[in-house]
């Protein structure tokens, strides 16, 4: 009967044992597959990023042989610059349709009769006239504003702080400075600012793609006096 226990016990032992190795090996497959996943979808958001379309079969196959390091057509070297001009082709041809979408954009908002244009190609809207003073290219303005891409993305807002913002006109970029200078204290405008004028063909990091002309919709609230030294 003693050795019929010892017996049951070495076998729940073993069972235990069995299952918890299955658990482990089932937790570990549950971790390489979503660890796996999570790759897939990282490169491929790049991928996609940046215009490029893949061949699913080739790409999986490509990937293998790297990893186990056997049966690959390409040396590295030539994988790397076979990359590399891809990457150059799709962001030249991604350039060049952005290009072409702020030309369209900025001839058909000129066509408006409520847009106007001045000497460096900045395209304003009046959307409420103040009667105060204008501001210089040295004084501070205390203004609301909001700067978004004309597809409507905002990437810059007082609004979201609802707090006015103090600015040093002489501290930002030459056109934001000139079309503020266009308004009275109590206006408020909209401000079409072309990527000639503001960060050009290549952008600002992920927030402003290349060619991308900057709308911002600015209520001038007053013109900062620095206090005058005894």
């Amino acid at each position: 009967m003693k050795r019929c226990l010892i017996a049951l016990c070495l076998l729940l032992l073993a069972i235990t044992i069995q299952a918890k190795a299955i658990r482990e090996e089932i937790n570990l497959a549950e971790e390489k597959a979503l660890i796996s996943y999570a790759f897939g979808m990282t490169v491929g958001g790049d991928l996609q990023q940046a215009g490029l379309e893949m061949d699913y079969a080739a790409f999986t196959e490509g990937l293998k042989a790297a990893m186990e390091q056997e049966n690959a057509r390409l040396g590295r070297d030539e994988a790397i610059e076979i990359v590399q001009d891809a990457f150059e082709r799709a962001m030249d041809r991604q350039a060049a349709e952005l290009r072409e979408k702020e030309i369209t954009f900025l001839l058909e908002n000129a066509a408006h009769d409520y847009i106007t244009i001045t000497e460096s190609g900045l395209q304003y809207q009046i959307l409420e006239e103040g009667s105060g003073p204008k501001p210089s290219a040295d004084d501070t303005v205390l203004v609301h504003y909001e700067g978004a891409l004309i597809d409507g993305t905002v990437f810059d807002s007082s609004y979201e702080l609802d707090e006015p913002d103090e600015i040093p006109l002489y501290m930002v970029f030459p056109s934001l400075s000139e079309g503020i200078q266009l308004m009275n204290v109590g206006s408020k405008h909209r401000i079409y600012i072309p990527s000639s004028l503001a960060y050009g063909e290549r952008g600002l990091g992920q927030f402003i793609p290349p060619y991308s002309t900057l709308v911002f919709t600015i209520e001038l609230i007053d013109i900062i006096k620095e206090p005058e030294e005894e």
